[in-house]
């Protein structure tokens, strides 16, 4: 039966991560075919960064993902510690509430977030661009900050706040001093886990991005309209291995976080 289990992981395990080594792979080739291996090169990552379109998409991208994993992690540790401190009916109906972006479709969070702006623009004479892009980013990042910080609050002991205090902190430095560095783990997590999303995001962005802002997602959709070029192999590559880092830096901060634990 183990044997078994193993073959099973192993197949899924291929299933995802044969089509992205043949991408990788195939980021490398002379040719423009995606079939046939004539060589081994660096052409297309040199035209990818020589590139204007894609340079200037992947600029924004990283200033909507970096602003808007810090407003979401702000807003979403200030919502963990109200949620922490909820009676158990209420808390359960938050965490509820804030749990219906995460399985919501991102077909439904993009028109709706579309139509809300398209309101808001009406009356206020703004246009779609990074303020609305960012907003959207923030939407959808919130939840898995508070996600990833709530089970933070249940690990700690509940009584340490008040033992601060009770030895001279005040209620600010007993937060920064002995709260935060609980929770830090969770927080960055949280950080971690949102500039990714963003990072990738393309359903939502499709709908709240204007002309001057669209995001790298978009830029690459809109590039295989047309025949694909073997940049988009290079910038795909590219994108997979930051990706694979921040995963990895998010597991060695709470595998770190799980042995200071254990040690305690």
């Amino acid at each position: 039966m183990k044997k078994l289990s193993k073959i099973y992981l192993a197949l899924v395990m291929l299933f995802f991560y044969i089509p992205i080594f043949v991408l990788v792979v195939f980021s490398f080739n002379v040719s423009k075919s995606h079939s046939v291996f004539s060589g081994f090169t660096f052409d297309w990552y040199i035209k990818l960064f020589h590139n204007e379109m894609i340079m200037t998409s992947l600029l924004h991208t990283i200033i909507v993902a970096v602003a808007a994993s810090i407003a979401a992690t702000v807003l979403g540790t200030a919502a963990a510690i109200g949620i922490s401190k909820m009676k158990k009916l209420p808390k359960m109906l938050v965490m509820q509430g804030t749990n219906i972006p995460i399985i919501n479709p991102e077909i439904v969070t993009g028109v709706s977030l579309m139509l809300l702006f398209v309101f808001f623009a009406a009356r206020m004479n703004f246009e779609f661009g990074f303020i609305t892009l960012i907003i959207a980013h923030i939407t959808f990042d919130v939840p898995y900050v508070i996600l990833n910080i709530m089970p933070k609050f249940r690990q700690m002991n509940p009584n340490i706040y008040e033992a601060a205090q009770d030895l001279g902190c005040n209620p600010i430095s007993a937060f920064f001093k002995v709260i935060l560095p609980e929770i830090m783990p969770g927080v960055v997590s949280g950080f971690l886990m949102s500039f990714t999303f963003s990072l990738d995001d393309f359903v939502i962005s499709y709908f709240t991005s204007g002309a001057t802002s669209q995001t790298l997602p978009i830029t690459i959709y809109s590039m295989t309209r047309r025949k694909v070029s073997p940049e988009i192999n290079a910038l795909s590559t590219i994108i997979f291995i930051v990706v694979l880092i921040v995963l990895i830096a998010k597991n060695i901060i709470e595998r770190r976080s799980a042995a200071k634990r254990g040690v305690r």
